[in-house]
């Protein structure tokens, strides 16, 4: 049975217990540090050499020219076509959803005219060329393909690039068929922080992108963060998490099995109950104790729970939503009646609300259309989850009539010789009519 700790938010300093719960140590260190930054110079001054030697050190490759890294197009039909009808099927079921959703995120230019004939807007446009980061091997994630690639194309991003480790020339065919169906234009069989590198710089065979997007080791996140303001990114995610927000009225083994939905995916991942009945909870504890052993990761699942876990103990579902706002979790589970206005009239920081008894998280994960690449670490606070608007850019709009620039230029002038800039007022009243 996992020690799974349990808090009561009345407790006297419970509040220091929950920080001390939520907190997170990024295992990058001043070796990560040191090895990213080489590889990353070493990658914008070398371009391809660099990147194959890396990929041959670090994934056991073998490559001798930069074309051995990239698939063709016929290679991911070839993976298409190679996986089972019913992963087919599953595989274009949620792009479709996810393609659905994204259509409605899509942002449109707008623009107003003035009574004097200015006009003011905003002009939206898509980012050129992105870069999609893909986890590789026997790790692999084709619903991280879909979450990242589909977006972007609904978005009218142009080029999509795509790299993805081939560990000793290992391939997933779930993954190149994902990038098939989201639509990616090409695909490198490059990782780790030589690909954040290629991607960020560019070389004589990647092309140089505007914004890298999708999860990676600490190597890749901390690369990320590193090349950030030569192109964008996405996030710096933390461990994945769970909050499950509960009236005790649900089947515990249902409880159970949705923290384990998180708590399998690795040793720091976060699952966390609140709930009102100390009883109930400690129903969902036997479930616990039961179900861990049918699990094939039950190791994992184990020291996730034991290190990060919680059940806490509230006085009523009110003290549990300014707990569950507090901690803003990555997914938050709604498992009690009348959800939907629980969450709009409670809920204010959270990636993605889980809403009813019978929305698992894990739907979120693979197919119920929202993103899953969500805000970790109690970002919540002041991010969203990833979407079309993340490939999208805003540009001002600005166009003033005669009549339009001489009123204007009387305000920009007090403002700009009160701030001692006298050519930005010389400019503005030049168009002054007299």
């Amino acid at each position: 049975m996992p020690d799974i700790k349990r808090l009561n938010a009345n407790d006297a300093g419970f509040m220091q217990q929950l920080d001390d719960l939520l907190a997170w140590e990024s295992v990058s260190d001043n070796q990560v540090f040191t090895t990213v930054m080489e590889i990353l110079a070493a990658v914008k001054s070398k371009g391809n050499t660099a990147v194959i030697e890396y990929t041959n050190r670090f994934d056991g490759g073998s490559i001798q020219k930069a074309a051995e890294l990239e698939l063709s197009k016929e290679d991911l039909n070839t993976a298409l076509q190679s996986i089972s009808a019913e992963q087919r099927q599953a595989l274009e079921k949620a792009a479709q959803r996810v393609r659905d959703y994204a259509e409605h995120q899509k942002m449109q230019s707008w623009s107003y005219t003035e009574a004097d004939g200015t006009i003011l807007g905003q002009q939206v446009s898509s980012l050129d060329r992105v870069g999609l980061y893909v986890p590789g091997g026997k790790a692999a994630y084709p619903s991280s393909v879909l979450m990242n690639a589909i977006p972007a194309k609904v978005a009218g991003v142009p080029e999509l690039i795509m790299v993805v480790p081939t560990p000793k020339g290992e391939t997933n065919a779930l993954v190149l068929a994902a990038a098939a169906i989201a639509g990616v234009d090409r695909v490198f069989t490059i990782g780790g922080a030589q690909a954040v590198a290629a991607l960020a710089y560019g070389t004589e065979t990647i092309p140089q992108v505007d914004k890298i997007v999708g999860p990676g080791n600490i190597y890749v996140a901390t690369a990320k963060r590193m090349v950030f303001g030569t192109v964008g990114i996405d996030m710096i995610a933390g461990p994945s998490e769970i909050l499950v927000l509960c009236d005790g009225k649900t089947d515990p083994d249902w409880i159970a099995m949705d923290l384990f939905s998180q708590a399998e995916h690795d040793e720091d991942a976060q699952s966390i109950l609140v709930c009102p009945d100390a009883a109930y909870i400690e129903q969902v504890a036997a479930s616990v104790e039961k179900l861990i052993l049918e699990m094939p990761r039950a190791d994992i699942i184990k020291a996730s729970l034991e290190a990060r876990a919680a059940f806490i103990t509230v006085n009523d579902l009110d003290q549990a939503a300014e707990i569950s706002n507090y901690i803003a979790p990555e997914h938050l589970e709604l498992s009690l009646d009348d959800a939907e206005d629980f969450a709009a009239q409670k809920i204010k920081h959270a990636g993605a609300i889980f809403m009813g008894r019978y929305t698992a998280e894990a739907l979120g994960d693979y197919c119920a259309g929202p993103n899953h690449v969500l805000p970790t670490s109690r970002t919540a606070r002041f991010s969203s989850p990833l979407g079309v608007y993340d490939f999208q850019k805003r540009s001002s709009l600005i166009g003033c009539s005669a009549d339009g620039a001489s009123e204007l230029g009387k305000t920009a002038s007090v403002l700009a010789r009160g701030e001692g800039l006298v050519a930005h007022a010389c400019s503005a009243e030049y168009r002054i009519k007299q």
